[in-house]
């Protein structure tokens, strides 16, 4: 039932699909910038599918696959977005959205949640051991991503310590390891000590098999997930025009402007649950997914760039690192008492804001190949 409201609530949206269509395929109607917002905004819904799709195909096999189903597929959207503009050479945008990602679902997602909820609740409580279980896991999760970073800046002050094919073999290195944690915090949350992230509504939700069919749901999945890599092309086909047009750099586009349209409905969905003081759910939607994008999506992009045959490190640029750690460590002090209040969710926000004017006014980095530069014919 939450979701069918959440869907409702965007399902509005849906209406910049065939505005999408017609701009793409009417020649004299054709805008590169409008492209990139109407495919952007018909994303959102899209995303809002695929969550509910999942989670009913999710409530038909229990709690232990169901569990792996939406953990597996809660980023999907985002993934696609990011493998296709992998497939188009344009890592320094996939890999700051993976920035994006972690640091806006921790510091925006998180902050607006807290704030909604705090608007009718005084104090809001949740599990305070899941919530620094999930937090130390995040923390090794964001150290393994900066290490391709440290060791970048490490070995560039001696000559000849560092090469490209290096760190893509440190950064393949990581992804294999981050990967096997993700199998083993999946087995922790899901089979092990489940009760710590599983209140006892929830699994009545999952044990009463209401919902849509298993045939349904696997319909409307394939369907919505062929529609956001359709529109995934779109919008990654005309992110030089629109940074053109709006002044944008790459990692600003990655950081903000990819991560936010991945992960909206999600986002949507966090907000919601704290406004009925579900701050569990809403912290674990928050923090989860940071998770998921470290040790899920980051690897599975290392691994499909090697596929392709155009390795993708993990390193990043000092603001990156920067901001990752800030995000990790200002949320591992707010969840860590076990309680929340809408002046912490505020800072959360704050953070959130000076970070994205800090990303707007950043220049990409000289070594980093450029969208113009990727999207050449060769």
């Amino acid at each position: 039932m939450k979701k069918k409201k959440f869907a409702f609530s965007i399902q509005w949206l849906l209406i910049f699909i065939p505005v999408t269509l017609v701009l793409h395929f009417v020649p004299s109607l054709h805008s590169p910038t409008a492209l990139f917002i109407c495919s952007a905004l018909a994303i959102i819904p899209l995303a809002g599918v695929m969550g509910e799709a999942t989670e009913h195909l999710a409530s038909r096999f229990g709690q232990g696959i169901g569990g792996l189903l939406n953990a597996t597929f809660g980023n999907a959207a985002e993934l696609i977005i990011a493998l296709v503009a992998l497939s188009k050479g344009l890592t320094s945008v996939v890999k700051a959205s993976l920035i994006g990602s972690i640091i806006g679902n921790l510091l925006l997602v998180l902050g607006v949640s807290i704030i909604a909820g705090g608007t009718k609740y005084r104090s809001q409580k949740f599990n305070q051991t899941a919530a620094r279980s999930s937090t130390t896991s995040l923390i090794l999760a964001s150290t393994s991503l900066l290490i391709a970073s440290v060791f970048h800046y490490s070995a560039d002050k001696q000559p000849g310590s560092w090469t490209p094919g290096l760190e893509q073999k440190i950064s393949l290195g990581i992804a294999v390891v981050l990967f096997l944690t993700y199998i083993a915090i999946l087995a922790f949350s899901l089979k092990t000590h489940k009760h710590l992230f599983t209140g006892e509504e929830e699994e009545t939700t999952h044990t009463t098999g209401s919902g849509w069919p298993i045939k349904k749901s696997v319909i409307v999945l394939s369907i919505a997930t062929i529609a956001v890599a359709f529109l995934s092309e779109i919008l990654v086909g005309t992110v030089e025009a629109a940074r053109t047009q709006f002044g944008l750099s790459e990692v600003f586009v990655g950081v903000i402007v990819v991560a936010i349209v991945g992960n909206a409905a999600e986002h949507s969905t966090a907000v919601l649950m704290a406004m009925k003081n579900k701050m569990d759910l809403s912290l674990g939607i928050a923090v989860g997914s940071s998770l998921q994008i470290a040790l899920f999506v980051a690897p599975i992009l290392v691994f499909t760039s090697f596929a392709m045959g155009k390795p993708m490190d993990l390193e990043f640029s000092i603001a990156e690192v920067v901001a990752v750690l800030i995000s990790v460590y200002i949320v591992a002090q707010i969840i860590g008492d076990g309680e929340c209040n809408w002046l912490e969710g505020l800072q959360l926000l704050s953070v959130y804001i000076i970070l994205a004017i800090l990303f707007y006014f950043l220049p990409d980095s000289p070594h980093v190949v450029g969208v113009s530069e990727a999207l050449k014919p060769h």
